[in-house]
């Protein structure tokens, strides 16, 4: 029985073994010889080797139909292959009939992979031929993946794509070391839209051709080629979002081109990042999740993977941008731009937060959170390197005409805009300092003005005003002329009391150094006009005297002779001088003509009959419109004037 048993091969799955074994147990089985146990166990030979037949035939049969079936899925996928119209342009049909053939192919390897191995060469041949058709299948997918998300976009709208629409953000051209012009007053630091926060979705891909990407995916993900799908997408949306950077205007810029760049061209780059910043998180990138989440949301951590890869390498581009503007020079004209990038990144933070919600992108959000403190930190030194360029800035020559300084409007209209940031900056300070900021007060002056005096950024701005005061005295002792150091220190201040009345700053500075600066501006107007005036007053004193002797007729014509000659000199100065301010200027005209002019009209009147007209070479009115020439800048002379 053993040797019986010895007879059959020990390999399997050839049918004509089987068939000779079961042959040879039918001739051993008609022999007449055989004992009662052989035979049994001839008979239980005989009925497994029945048995294997009946499969082995079974199995040819199936084999059969996958065969036949294969060559028919491979017929519709090759017929493809030989047609250069995409599928997908071809209409519903045939994309139906070409993911059916894929389907099927799917179906026919897993039903050769689940027959037991003893299936033969031929269901070896045939798993390797289901493997090569679907192998092709995939790359004509990957094919039609790329074409349709290449040819599938949608731009932007126009209100998100023009870069001219945004808010305008304010940045401060000139340098506290070489300004010349005035800063303009009537910027605006951004719109007050209210939608700072608010999140768009638009359609990034034509929203037809949605199921077509998700068909593509299940069919690609079920035939374990889920990594090509997820290279191809990545690829092709990293350039779609590298595209729409360049529709931003956003050049690729190393962090040593940004410490290169002058500071116009670097001005220009910011405006350019915020403007990017905002609409690449809150509308673009939104939208690309949202993508991802209708093409790859069932397919669990793939899906964040996807959109973390597509979006990463222009976030870092982003990110470096913004790590080489904070650790660039800490110049004042800088701080502005700062504290944009800063509030803006502010706004953001939630949204990418939000968008990298996932392990995946967890690098993107503590990289843009550490941006943030780097650029709080930049914005925190500029803003105190500006009170120290204040107090260092010095000149040798006086500023001509006695006017406005260009420091002093620089200055002003600088820390008028710093109180749009006083939130930001109160932070910022305090984050500086280590310890919380003073309690901040928000009542109401006399005028019902909004008051915040005590608070960081309050007393910084008192700072800044207070060390442009320290200036500007020691700037008036660059003048000779002594009434023209009360007329630059009076313009000055004047000028800043009107800055802080005028505007925000009230609110931080507070009324009672609104009115002790008034009172500095007065002393200055009362100190020019003793200054100037004084000398010119005493040769129209009479000293007591009167009457008509010559001796005092001779005294009264070089009196009124000197009091020509000394107005004529104050004119020629004076008329030089600038006091810009209409209100200021009159002011102090109507002050000099009721002083000089009301003197004049008396003395002349009190001694009339003691000079005649040859000796008054003025009279009352003449002088009253020489008064009015006064502080305009322009020089005038009245020396060629004889009566």
């Amino acid at each position: 029985m053993e040797e019986c048993r010895a007879i059959i091969p020990t390999y399997e799955g050839e049918e004509h073994v089987v068939a000779a074994a079961h042959h040879m147990v039918k001739a051993l089985m008609a022999s007449k010889n055989l004992t009662g146990d052989f035979k049994k166990i001839l008979v239980d030979l005989d009925t497994h080797l029945s048995t294997m037949t009946i499969l082995n035939e079974r199995k040819e049969d199936e084999l059969s139909e996958v065969e036949l079936r294969l060559k028919c899925a491979e017929k519709k996928i090759m017929n493809r292959e030989s047609k250069q119209l995409m599928i997908w342009d071809s209409g519903s049909k045939q994309v139906s009939e070409y993911l059916q053939a894929v389907e099927e192919v799917q179906t026919l390897k897993e039903s050769l992979e689940s027959l037991s191995l003893n299936g033969g060469e031929k269901q070896k041949r045939l798993l390797r031929q289901a493997e090569s058709i679907l192998q092709i299948a995939m790359v004509r997918l990957e094919e039609e993946l790329l074409h349709i998300l290449r040819h599938k976009k949608q731009s932007f709208e126009p209100e998100f794509a023009s870069f001219h629409s945004c808010e305008e953000v304010v940045v401060y051209e000139e340098s506290i070391v070489s300004v010349e012009d005035d800063i303009s007053e009537d910027s605006s630091r951004r719109d007050s839209n209210g939608d700072e926060s608010k999140e768009y979705t638009i359609g990034l891909i034509n929203p037809e051709v949605i199921p077509h990407l998700k068909s593509i995916a299940n069919v690609m993900f079920a035939s374990n080629y889920d990594q090509e799908f997820c290279q191809a997408f990545i690829g092709a949306r990293k350039d779609a979002l590298d595209e729409y950077l360049g529709i931003l205007e956003l050049e690729k810029l190393s962090i040593e081109d940004v410490l290169r760049m002058d500071w116009g061209n670097l001005n220009y780059e910011i405006k350019k990042w915020i403007r990017a910043m905002k609409i690449i998180v809150r509308v673009y990138l939104a939208s690309e999740k949202r993508l991802c989440d209708h093409i790859l949301g069932d397919f669990g951590s793939i899906n964040p993977i996807c959109f973390v890869e597509t979006s990463k390498t222009s976030m870092l581009r982003l990110l470096n941008f913004g790590e080489a503007v904070a650790i660039g020079q800490h110049l004042p004209e800088k701080l502005f731009s700062l504290l944009n990038m800063y509030e803006a990144l502010a706004d953001l933070l939630l949204h990418i937060d939000a968008l990298f919600s996932e392990e995946a992108g967890a690098s993107i959000r503590i990289d843009f959170h550490k941006l943030q403190r780097e650029l709080g930190d930049a914005a925190g030194a500029t803003f105190m390197e500006f009170e120290t360029a204040i107090a260092s800035y010095t000149s040798t020559s006086p500023f001509p005409g006695g006017g406005i300084l260009h420091l002093t409007r620089y200055v002003m209209n600088y820390i008028k805009i710093l109180t749009e940031y006083s939130n930001t900056l109160n932070l910022l300070l305090k984050d500086q300092n280590g310890e919380d900021p003073e309690p901040l007060i928000e009542a109401e002056n006399a005028q019902g003005v909004p008051s915040q005096v005590v608070c960081p950024v309050a007393h910084h701005l008192r700072s800044i005003a207070s060390l442009l005061e320290s200036n500007l005295e020691s700037r008036s002792k660059l003048y000779k002329d002594v009434s023209l150091q009360h007329i630059f220190f009076m313009n000055n201040i004047h000028y800043m009391v009107q800055k802080v009345k005028g505007s925000e700053l009230r609110g931080f500075f507070g009324d009672e150094w609104i009115r002790k600066h008034m009172v500095k501006v007065q002393q200055r107007v009362t100190s020019y006009e003793r200054t100037t005036w004084s000398s010119v007053l005493s040769l129209l004193r009479e000293d007591g005297n009167s009457g008509s002797s010559s001796p005092w007729k001779m005294i009264l014509k070089e009196r009124c002779r000197g009091f020509s000659i000394a107005f004529e000199e104050v004119y020629k100065n004076q008329t030089a001088w600038s006091i810009p301010d209409p209100q200021l200027r009159d002011n102090l005209r109507i002050l000099t003509s009721q002083k000089i002019i009301q003197a004049y009209r008396g003395f002349i009147g009190r001694n009339s009959e003691n000079l005649s007209d040859k000796h008054i070479k003025y009279s009352a009115d003449d002088l009253e419109n020489y008064v009015h020439n006064l502080f305009e800048g322009s020089p005038k002379s009245l020396n060629n004037r004889r009566k």
